[in-house]
């Protein structure tokens, strides 16, 4: 039996079981396995880790998505760093009054996304609202004029072509990028066994905006507990919206979800006390 052995993090392991390797190449950037297994569908890995499987995908661009969106209210325009997969894009297009652009540093892996998983980018590639721009997120949010209401930071781990959108600069320039009340949202791993991210991240942000914390969503794929998305706005109100407006817009909007709801919108942002300790802790 052929498994999937995810060593992402030292002494903690993930085993899928692979039922059928679909594509394997090796591209310029990175290292791109797709394959089949029975209880996550097809999934695709960068470099040893999974970055996204067709049965659990959704848990992830909905959280990465809907909660910065009906949290802000406003939403016209978003930035998207990362996000190949076409998830977040996926999720994005549900929001009819939002155009979208997305950078990524590797086209393989929107082509690879797009004919071996399509059910992940559900067409958002296609869509006209979305502007593709394959180049690298560091030099883009450093080099453009343009602005936007929300950025999503859909990135690997801190580790090789990731590691760069973890910087203090990278984040700074981001900011410059922003609206005014805009929010910044980040893949943050996983803190049970990701707990010097977390925190790097934490001190990052917190040095250039007003409201910074982390809000949480369990997906099954990732091992180790709870995933973190990292949240970072000037306006703190955006996090004090009320379950009622909530409500209000999530009807408004006329999206579809299977994870999201306001509730959970909600509770996602009470941290567990261990969380809280590696925020508040000197190091």
């Amino acid at each position: 039996m052929q498994l999937f052995d995810e060593g992402l993090h030292s002494g903690v392991n993930l085993a899928l079981k692979v039922d059928t390797v679909i594509y394997e190449e090796k591209t310029d950037l990175q290292d791109l396995v797709i394959f089949e297994n029975k209880q996550f569908g097809r999934v695709m890995s960068l470099d040893g880790a999974v970055q996204t499987t067709e049965k659990d995908e959704f848990i992830y661009h909905e959280m990465f998505v809907h909660v910065p969106l009906l949290a802000h209210g406003e939403v016209s325009r978003v930035l998207v760093i990362g996000g190949g997969d076409g998830g977040a894009a996926r999720q994005l297009m549900k929001h009819q009054n939002t155009s979208v652009t997305l950078v990524d540093i590797d086209r393989s892996v929107i082509e690879l996304s797009r004919k071996y998983m399509p059910t992940v980018s559900g067409g958002a590639f296609d869509d006209p609202r979305l502007e593709l721009v394959i180049a690298d997120g560091c030099k883009f949010v450093k080099e453009t004029e343009l602005r936007w209401d929300v950025i999503i930071i859909d990135s690997t781990d801190p580790h090789g072509p990731g590691e760069v959108l973890y910087t203090a600069e990278f984040y700074g320039d981001c900011k410059s990028c922003l609206t005014a009340g805009g929010i910044i949202i980040t893949q943050n791993g996983v803190p049970f066994v990701q707990e010097s991210e977390l925190r790097t991240s934490y001190d990052r942000l917190g040095g250039l905006f007003a409201d910074v914390t982390f809000y949480l969503a369990a997906i099954p794929s990732y091992v180790g507990g709870v995933m973190a998305y990292g949240w970072a706005t000037d306006d703190a109100n955006h996090r004090k919206v009320a379950l009622s407006k909530l409500a209000e817009r999530y009807l408004e909007s006329g999206i579809a979800t299977d994870y999201y709801t306001p509730e959970v919108h909600q509770a996602a942002f009470a941290l567990p006390l261990h969380i809280q300790k590696m925020l508040t802790k000197e190091i």
